[in-house]
């Protein structure tokens, strides 16, 4: 056990960041557990906060395993290692692509009701999970946002192993983590309490995160 909660993480990770300097910072959280992250390390960096939406595509006949993941603007990333089976399971791809997408327009609707998209041109981004496992949700979160044409893509995340954060790091700028350990075989093992984040706790942070952000213009 590494860390107390996600608070606690989240806290390691940003003392871990204070001393870097940032252009602009804006912290994006991939749901659900992310966005305690993220609301942590945007305090204490004195940087914006944000959300990006980004779902598992669960593996046929193996819902724990990510087979990918899927981003807000609908873009798909596979894990190469299993690109050859997408071949036998096309329609099961499809419509587990539909299932996620719907979800993460029911979250987007619940979220942005409350919080206004951010700009993140010309920004440091930190986009950050409460772990990184198969690397899948954050390689997709991260697919959406280049786009978006931020100054540095910048992932933190508290725990992962070595050979997940080469993986992601092909796809941003800079990878910052607290501790790294090859032998993850599930992000809750370095958590004392890593009970799931219910979608009322998520939107209470955002509406704080919101209301912060109104108060300090």
């Amino acid at each position: 056990m590494i860390f107390e909660n996600r608070s606690d993480a989240a806290m390691k990770l940003a003392q871990k960041m204070k001393n870097q300097s940032f252009l602009d910072p804006i912290v994006l959280g991939i749901p659900r557990g992310g966005v305690v992250t993220a609301a942590v390390l945007a305090k204490e960096l004195n940087a914006d906060f944000d959300v990006v939406l980004s779902r598992k595509i669960a593996a046929p006949n193996q819902q724990e395993f990510a087979w990918g993941a899927i981003s807000e603007d609908g873009q798909v990333f596979l894990n190469p290692a299993l690109s050859e089976s997408q071949l036998d399971f096309k329609e099961y791809l499809e419509n587990e692509k539909k299932k996620q997408l719907t979800e993460i327009e029911r979250r987007k609707k619940l979220i942005r009701s409350i919080l206004p998209q951010s700009a993140v041109a010309g920004r440091s981004v930190i986009v950050t999970d409460d772990g990184i496992a198969t690397g899948s949700t954050m390689i997709a979160a991260l697919q959406c946002l280049r786009p978006r044409n931020p100054f540095k893509l910048i992932v933190a995340t508290p725990v992962a192993s070595p050979s997940r954060l080469a993986d992601v790091r092909h796809w941003c700028d800079e990878v910052i983590c607290f501790h790294s350990n090859e032998y993850l075989m599930s992000i809750g093992e370095f958590y004392i309490d890593f009970s799931p984040v219910e979608e009322s706790l998520m939107l209470d942070i955002i509406r704080e995160m919101a209301s912060i952000k109104t108060h300090s213009k």
